[in-house]
């Protein structure tokens, strides 16, 4: 059997040994039950424990006359006052009525006793074990009470397998709001956090820091010094004594008057006395038979406006009390209630009338009367207290209200499990990465904003995004901010196999190239384009073919300094040379004649060569310019995709590079008017067609990678750039040179000097007639 089975089947067991050995010799009464379509437990401390030694399994019984307790019959009468109230309303539960099972919890048995009676299945004395607690359906939808943090945990503990909801009016330790252990349990009291918070405020506020501690035994008192030493010694407050009062003590007794003893010896003016109300009478009882006096007395919550303290003979000799209280409320109506139920015909003391069933609440084994002399009086304790439950009935009675569908005037009846405590909230949460934001004046209320991207939501701060690291992202509405992704165009990508494939080809064409000009150096063909010129011409290709090989892989700084640079030089260089060639053809056979003397300084000057070096000089001291001034570096990009940080260089956008392409594109336009210009040369000489072709892959190249560089900055944006320069490169190769090497491979009939000087004849022939 699993331990939660026999966890189960145990209480089956107690809640039968509790019937059998108890049941004989107890009765109802009217006032503990009210019949209802839905019903409600109440727990009460109606009378006073008595503890003592047992030797039998047996329910205490509660009916010592000594040991009633108003301030529980208070509270017994604010939950039958508010389910009145809600029954005789047609506000908030209309056509179905509450109705309500109370216990008096005078002590731990009697407690266990109703806890397990609620638990029954309804009708029945019995527990029954389901695989799915959320199906189960107990006597009672939901309970109100215990009154002390003993009773509440043990009654939660039980009730919290089968998701019975434990609303408390008085239970404040701060471990039973641990919802791993206690899911099902609820209080309409505060935390006792807050008020050791308060407690070590004021103690601070007067410049306590010497002082004695005493608690009550249990959680309450127990959890509460601990907590008052950990936070105290925090702000520098000494704990010269501190102690327990156990259950069993009695006042003067030994164990009363050794605390007594010590707290003499102490030498404390200030003493915090964090204590059940029971057991902090039996501790001022022995301050005063010890006479201790002249001290500052710092009352716990739940004694500190009792009556039953201020009630002690003598304590108003034992010096200040200063104490923590919860803001005090009133339940309109209940002071009139309890008048009313006195006066009512209630029957002379008496044994209780005996029934055939054992259907007790009240373990007691004689009924008792008030009369309007004898009823408990309703203090500000007590009212607070009772204000509380009130408030707890109120509680559930909204949740029924929203279950039931209710705020259509009718509610519908349907079965309702005891899990099913709808939440009452201004705002519901938030979903995750959403933050809070404050509408009006409560903090309760507010609108769910999404985190934007690269922010998110810190779960100790639910009111504002924080924003993500330089190298993190988040997107929207996240609540964890995420590595960035280092991007860049690497050596093993597809892409890149493609491009560098095609680059390598090219340099592979332009070395062949130049070894088949060498061969064919003193030929027409090669001395028509331009001789030894064209070793310079392929030499400034192949110098900016390879300059794209520094757009592969993780950016450096030397890459980033050679990569566009060489570029933009060797294209340079081969540009110049186009079109100072093309000039040279255009000037000799249309204006040499005309302008002899020219030509002959032109010639004679090296003006051809001389224009190369200076074009080319011109370009290198506009990239030494752009290096120098402008260097290009390399950059890692977060601005463009918030999940990537790109790797690249930052030439892109320089004055520099737009200068040097600026350069390159004139070039570009001089070549191409220098060569349409020659667009009706001998056949031979005419390179109209073919320059122009890869002039115009020049600039199509270039604006198109312009046009993609200003719509996308991604890790690719560099295989464009090389794409662009590999097209302006091969245009240039491919129109200039291509033609000459298909003359020299495949047609060396037309590479003679006949050929040649038969092409000038024709040409001169077809001037003549025109």
């Amino acid at each position: 059997m699993s331990l939660p089975a026999a966890h189960l089947v145990g209480l089956q067991l107690s809640l039968s040994c509790c019937w059998a050995l108890s049941c004989h010799s107890t009765e109802t009464s009217a006032d503990f039950s009210l019949p209802g379509d839905y019903l409600l437990a109440g727990l009460f401390p109606l009378h006073s424990d008595c503890p003592g030694v047992r030797h039998r399994p047996t329910v205490t019984l509660c009916d010592r006359p000594d040991s009633f307790n108003g301030h529980g019959y208070h509270l017994f009468q604010a939950m039958r006052f508010g389910i009145e109230e809600i029954n005789n309303s047609t506000a908030l539960l209309p056509n179905v009525t509450l109705g309500y099972q109370l216990y008096d919890v005078c002590s731990e048995s009697a407690n266990m006793y109703a806890t397990l009676n609620v638990l029954s299945l309804l009708g029945t004395h019995h527990i029954e074990i389901r695989a799915d607690p959320s199906h189960y359906s107990p006597a009672a939808l939901a309970v109100i009470g215990p009154d002390t943090t003993n009773h509440a945990a043990t009654t939660a503990a039980l009730l919290s397998p089968f998701l019975v909801p434990l609303i408390s009016y008085e239970a404040s330790s701060v471990t039973l709001g641990v919802k791993r252990h206690y899911p099902s349990f609820l209080r309409t009291i505060p935390s006792d956090k807050h008020q050791v918070q308060t407690m070590v405020l004021l103690l601070q506020s007067f410049g306590w820091v010497w002082i004695s501690v005493v608690g009550s035994d249990g959680d309450y008192g127990q959890l509460g010094v601990q907590a008052l030493e950990e936070q105290a010694t925090q702000q520098g407050i000494c704990v010269a004594f501190k102690d327990i009062i156990p259950f069993s003590a009695r006042p003067g007794d030994e164990r009363m008057q050794g605390i007594m003893h010590h707290l003499a010896r102490a030498r404390t003016t200030v003493v915090v006395v964090f204590s059940s109300r029971q057991l902090a009478r039996v501790f001022f009882e022995s301050v005063v038979l010890a006479n201790l006096t002249a001290k500052v007395w710092i009352a716990s919550e739940d004694w500190a406006i009792s009556r039953h303290i201020s009630n002690v003979p003598g304590i108003q000799g034992i010096g200040t009390v200063l104490g923590v209280a919860i803001q005090q409320r009133l339940v309109p109506g209940l002071k009139e209630f309890e008048e009313a139920y006195v006066q009512a015909d209630k029957g002379a003391p008496g044994p209780c009338s005996r029934t055939s069933e054992c259907s007790s609440n009240q373990l007691c084994r004689e009924c008792r009367a008030f009369t309007a002399e004898q009823m408990p009086t309703l203090g500000a304790f007590s009212m607070s207290s009772a204000y509380n439950a009130y408030r707890a009935v109120y509680a559930v009675a909204h949740g029924l209200h929203q279950l039931l569908g209710c705020a259509s005037g009718a509610c519908s009846r349907d079965r309702v499990y005891p899990w099913q405590v709808p939440k009452s909230v201004c705002s519901s949460d938030c979903l995750e990465g959403h933050q809070r934001v404050i509408s009006g004046f409560y903090h309760c209320c507010f609108e769910c904003v999404p985190c934007e991207a690269g922010s998110f939501l810190n779960k100790s701060d639910l009111h504002s995004c924080q924003p993500c690291g330089k190298e993190e992202w988040a997107p929207a509405g996240s609540e964890t901010c995420f590595p960035r992704t280092v991007v860049f165009l690497t050596w093993h990508e597809t892409i890149s196999w493609v491009l560098l494939a095609a680059n390598t080809l090219l340099l592979l064409l332009v070395t062949g190239t130049a070894g088949l000009f060498a061969w064919h150096l003193h030929t027409p063909v090669v001395k028509s384009a331009g001789g030894r010129l064209c070793f310079f011409m392929l030499g400034s290709l192949a110098g900016g073919s390879c300059g794209l090989y520094g757009f592969f892989g993780e950016p450096t700084l030397p890459t980033c300094l050679l990569r566009q640079s060489l570029l933009a030089l060797g294209f340079a260089i081969f540009l110049s040379c186009l079109t100072i060639r093309s000039f040279q053809l255009v000037f000799i056979f249309k204006f040499s004649a005309k302008v002899p003397t020219f030509y002959r300084a032109w010639v004679q000057n090296h003006g051809p060569d001389l224009f190369v070096v200076i074009s080319s000089m011109a370009q290198l001291l506009i990239c030494l310019t752009w290096l120098a001034v402008w260097t290009p570096l390399p950059t890692r990009e977060y601005q463009v995709f918030p999940e990537l940080v790109v790797l690249d260089c930052t030439e892109a956008n320089s004055p520099g590079f737009m200068l040097a392409f600026a350069y390159n594109g004139l070039l570009s336009v001089s070549a191409f008017a220098c060569s349409y210009l020659g667009k009706d040369l001998p056949e031979n000489y005419n390179e109209a067609k073919c320059v122009t072709f890869s002039l115009l892959l020049n600039f199509v190249s270039w604006i198109a990678f312009f046009t993609t560089a200003s719509v996308y900055q991604g890790k690719y944006l560099p295989a464009v750039n090389v794409l662009a320069a590999l097209s302006s490169l091969s245009g240039g190769f491919s129109g200039y040179f291509l033609p000459k090497c298909y003359v020299i491979l495949c047609r060396p009939d037309l590479n003679s000097t006949e050929h040649f000087q038969a092409s000038i004849q024709e040409y001169t022939r077809r001037c003549g007639s025109t």
